[in-house]
């Protein structure tokens, strides 16, 4: 935990912002795999701990702004837990560290609730349940019930790291750095995907901490999102590898490296992988107080347009070929998102609420409708850089049979890219007063410090 003062002062500013009524705050109960004592490994909910501080499960919190009172429900353990867990601190003992003074068993919780109470987007079946006997309402209405004020309220006060979160930032993309390096060096052919998830993991553990993700480790990286890890590697092979390891805070890392499993790339990876490497700069030298990340997303869709057309793949004019979406034949996600105790920070609030506001909406159209972050960017806030190029067959079946953006892509050209897949480089910063920061420890991306990085560790 941090100083009890931090968490009494979140809550203080939480209350000033919300002005009155009843704020209620799910924590996260154990969820079985495939009977009851067989858990998955436990995660708190991330505002439950941004408030309160304790990673435990069965807990529930309400803040009183009418009152200026803030509560902790929870059931002390009996001996017949404490047969399995060892002693434990009583809700009481835990509460006292994050400067609440008000407990009580959870039977005492609905009776002290209103009618009025305000609550966030519950994204687990139980807590909707939950929500359902505490409000007296079927499931159906529990929707309902979720109050946009008190998730804008949360979403302002989050978005803004202060300097203990951006240490623990920093502790998990270093960790996170270290995942990568370490992959990056002991790939060889013939060895499987899965190993090198293990070597993630092990280098996680080793830290003492979890990964905050399932890694995304694959030869097909046109696959934006693969958790297959059963390809072999082999020569020839490029492999993306997205992984991000948490701080003992519960704060996230997110980085992915593309890196070939020969030496060194061969020319077509080469060049594509110098596009990207481009757009990644440019995007990262636009990064600024007062800049829409949308404004940046679209900059880094120019030069991936720009290098494209260099090598063959696009024509015609780029920015007419970026406001037609010709890009998102290659580029069909977002350039990046916030992060924080979420990997996709606070994403269950709600990405209008969290990357957008009331005047810019998030987009419909295919490749922006995946943008998770659009609106001015602060100092204080910490965001991913992700560009990529994505050669997905089904797309490039799909425009062609019906000639869509004709003017835009050499089609013929495309055709013998089929079987490229997919490159995507990712690294974290914070928005500072005047620019931005990288988080955690530099990890090779160049194309060729990352060729360096890989003959070397050939070498071995």
């Amino acid at each position: 935990m941090f100083n009890r003062e931090i968490y009494q002062q979140r809550r203080a500013l939480l209350k000033a912002r919300m002005g009155s009524g009843q704020l209620l705050f799910l924590g996260n109960d154990e969820a079985s795999i495939n009977f009851k004592h067989n858990w998955y490994p436990y995660r708190q909910d991330s505002t439950f701990l941004y408030y309160f501080g304790i990673s435990l499960p069965g807990l529930v919190a309400v803040i009183d702004c009418d009152e200026d009172k803030d509560y902790i429900f929870g059931n002390d353990y009996e001996i017949d837990d404490i047969v399995w867990t060892g002693p434990q601190p009583t809700i009481a003992e835990l509460a006292e560290k994050v400067g609440v003074s008000h407990t009580a068993p959870l039977s005492k919780l609905n009776a002290l609730v209103k009618d009025d109470c305000q609550i966030l987007p519950p994204y687990r079946g139980e807590h909707v349940l939950q929500l359902s006997e505490i409000f007296n309402k079927p499931v159906k209405e529990v929707e309902n019930l979720v109050s946009v004020p008190f998730i804008k309220a949360v979403a302002t006060q989050r978005n803004i790291k202060s300097a203990e979160e951006l240490e623990e930032l920093n502790k998990a993309v270093t960790t996170t750095s270290e995942i990568h390096l370490a992959v990056m060096k002991a790939a060889r052919p013939g060895m499987k995907e899965h190993e090198l998830v293990a070597i993630a993991t092990k280098v996680a553990r080793d830290n003492n901490v979890s990964l905050s993700f399932p890694p995304i480790a694959t030869i097909n990286g046109q696959t934006l999102h693969n958790h297959y890890y059963g390809n072999t590697i082999n020569n020839g092979d490029i492999m993306l590898f997205d992984c991000g390891a948490e701080s003992p805070e519960f704060y996230a890392g997110d980085m992915t490296r593309t890196f070939p499993v020969s030496a060194a790339f061969d020319n077509r990876q080469r060049e594509l992988y110098e596009i990207v490497y481009k757009a990644h700069r440019t995007a990262v030298e636009a990064l600024k107080p007062g800049k829409r990340f949308m404004d940046v997303h679209l900059l880094a869709a120019e030069t991936l347009v720009e290098g494209l057309k260099g090598v063959g793949l696009m024509k015609g004019d780029t920015q007419d070929a970026v406001a037609n979406g010709a890009h998102t034949m290659f580029f069909q996600c977002g350039l990046g998102h916030m992060m924080g105790m979420d990997v996709h920070d606070m994403e269950n609030l709600g990405e209008q609420y969290v990357g957008y506001t009331d005047q810019l909406k998030k987009s419909t159209e295919f490749g922006l409708k995946s943008l998770r972050l659009g609106k001015e960017l602060e100092a204080g806030n910490v965001i991913t850089v992700e560009p990529g190029i994505y050669i997905i067959p089904e797309l490039i079946d799909m425009y062609k049979a019906s000639g869509k953006l004709d003017a835009f892509i050499n089609y013929d050209k495309l055709e013998t890219y089929r079987d490229f897949g997919g490159i995507r480089i990712e690294e974290d910063f914070v928005i500072t007063e005047s620019g931005s920061d990288l988080l955690g420890t530099p990890l090779a991306i160049a194309p060729d410090d990352v060729e360096q990085v890989r003959s070397s560790s050939l070498s071995l």
